[in-house]
């Protein structure tokens, strides 16, 4: 192990963490990563130790990592599972924008780098800040259902109905904008259909959209995102992970094409 009092050993068990790390200038500290890590490309370099539900404790334990990166309760089993063995263990649980920038801070306080962290979340959040200004010059802000799975139905966390919002549409379910699982986000599709979205964004956790499934449900012909093909996907590592990326371009692709068709 190092003298230095800062981490200098870390395992990143999400993508999140490791594009933060990268961004701050300490890509060269982590020593494991998630197999589903594809931001930034040279971090795909490093060894995959985990899922996202499961992990090679055996292979993080041989790395010697004096920090694992953990997120939300569904690594729960995960953490202590390391804790057990041993290691030091911070999960970080951010749901919302500005959870995401506080969860950037707090990392750069763990490494040593709490100035550039500053920097990093001052300068994401004035990318956001800019995107607001532009979608409020919007004629009208566009009925939006954000679908994050397609059986069941499970509309938008909550970082992602807040960048939808901040891209310029109105999200059609707000209040399940802070039900922080995604079983209380399970919506009914005639209910969908009923508030009649005007767009739609789907981004399948990994699985690649099929615009065909959506077109198909019975009722939605008369949805008018469906009726007008205004349904995009978003690939879930530019939205789905809470950190810089869907700071950037997952809201800059939101805003792009809501944009378009003001």
């Amino acid at each position: 192990m190092s003298d230095s009092p800062w981490p200098e050993r870390i395992v990143c068990l999400t993508e999140e963490t490791t594009e933060t790390l990268y961004l701050l200038g300490q890509g060269d500290r982590i020593v494991g990563v998630s197999g589903y890590t594809v931001r930034p490309p040279e971090a795909r370099s490093k060894p995959k130790v985990s899922a996202f539900i499961n992990a090679k404790f055996d292979k993080i334990v041989a790395l010697q990592p004096d920090l694992v990166l953990a997120f939300s309760d569904l690594q729960a089993d995960l953490t202590a599972e390391l804790v057990r063995r041993g290691l030091n263990v911070v999960t970080f649980n951010q749901r919302s924008v500005d959870e995401i920038l506080q969860m950037i801070r707090m990392l750069g306080g763990l490494v040593g780098c709490q100035r550039e962290a500053e920097l990093l979340a001052d300068r994401l959040n004035a990318g956001l800040d800019d995107i607001r200004a532009s979608a409020a010059r919007f004629p009208r802000r566009l009925r939006v259902f954000f679908e994050e799975w397609d059986e069941p139905l499970i509309s938008g966390m909550r970082w992602v109905e807040e960048l939808v919002a901040i891209a310029g549409g109105e999200p059609i379910f707000p209040e399940l904008t802070r039900c922080g699982l995604a079983k209380d986000r399970i919506v009914d599709a005639a209910e969908v259909a009923r508030r009649d979205p005007e767009v739609i964004f789907a981004s399948w956790c990994g699985k690649k959209m099929k615009k065909a499934t959506i077109q198909n449900r019975p009722g939605w012909d008369r949805v008018t995102a469906v009726r007008d093909d205004r349904i995009f996907e978003i690939k879930s590592t530019y939205i789905l992970q809470p950190g810089p990326a869907s700071l950037t371009d997952g809201v800059a692709q939101l805003h792009a094409h809501l944009k378009g068709l003001s």
